[in-house]
């Protein structure tokens, strides 16, 4: 289907923002229109490392929790690099004058729920928010799709493109767009897209520059949505989860292997 701004149907993107994400909702309105973002509060720190903690242990949430707290650093060292990308990739990573944003606490929060009835969308796109539950999931009566920054199901959860690179698996620096379900990124996928990185990129900057070269693919998957075609494919792929490399292991992989 040939993108159109003329869709009789909203679209409403979950998220909790960040440049990246922008880039893509932007892409998105561009070519198809009536798009309304609903803005979720990030998960606070604490929350993060105690649900890592349950999960993992506490010694590899504290490990993860460094590599965040780094990689933030590192958006602050290399800004200068993200703002050349931004550049290059013709990148628009803020809210655009006069964007619908409805903030709510969290995606699973009842007005979430509330302002998609409002809206009366034909496709919700989750892009970086929080993972729905099978009771918000239920409740919402249209087609929902995730965008997610890896190639599934082989590098479901974070920093898809970062394991495919430590890994030796370049090939599948990518992103998919796919239905959601209730697992973690475990949905039919519908489009993918592969890239590379460039010189000076690192886990700071991954995310940009897989939505640099994976804008269409929203684009494209949101149309077949609208249009009522989406269709699933299975590409053979193992499956995992992935989480945040732990502080001691990121630096190791980058000292050994030059993937930062």
């Amino acid at each position: 289907m040939e993108p159109s701004k003329t869709n009789s149907r909203p679209i409403v993107v979950v998220t909790e923002g960040g440049p990246h994400i922008w880039a893509i909702v932007n892409a998105i309105d561009d070519q198809l229109g009536s798009v309304s973002v609903i803005l979720e509060s990030p998960e606070s720190k604490k929350q993060l490392l105690l649900g890592r903690a349950r999960r993992l242990g506490w010694i590899p949430a504290v490990g993860q929790l460094g590599t965040m707290m780094l990689t933030r650093l590192g958006k602050r060292f290399f800004a200068g690099h993200a703002a050349r990308l931004i550049a290059e990739e013709k990148l628009q990573t803020e809210p655009k004058p006069g964007q619908k944003i409805i903030r709510i606490v969290s995606a699973n929060a009842p007005e979430c729920l509330q302002a998609i009835e409002a809206i009366q969308p034909g496709v919700v796109l989750l892009a970086g928010c929080r993972l729905l539950s099978r009771q918000t999931l239920a409740k919402i009566p249209c087609p929902v799709l995730n965008y997610h920054a890896g190639i599934a199901p082989k590098y479901r959860g974070m920093n898809g493109g970062y394991w495919a690179l430590a890994l030796g698996d370049a090939e599948n620096f990518g992103t998919t767009v796919h239905l959601v379900d209730a697992g973690v990124d475990t949905g039919g996928v519908l489009r993918q897209a592969r890239g590379r990185p460039k010189p000076g990129d690192t886990i700071s900057s991954y995310a940009l520059r897989q939505a640099a070269f994976s804008r269409e693919i929203c684009v494209e998957a949101v149309c077949d949505a609208l249009a009522g075609k989406l269709a699933t494919s299975d590409r053979g792929l193992p499956s995992k989860q992935w989480y945040h490399p732990t502080i001691w292991s990121y630096l190791w992989t980058g000292v050994k292997g030059g993937v930062w």
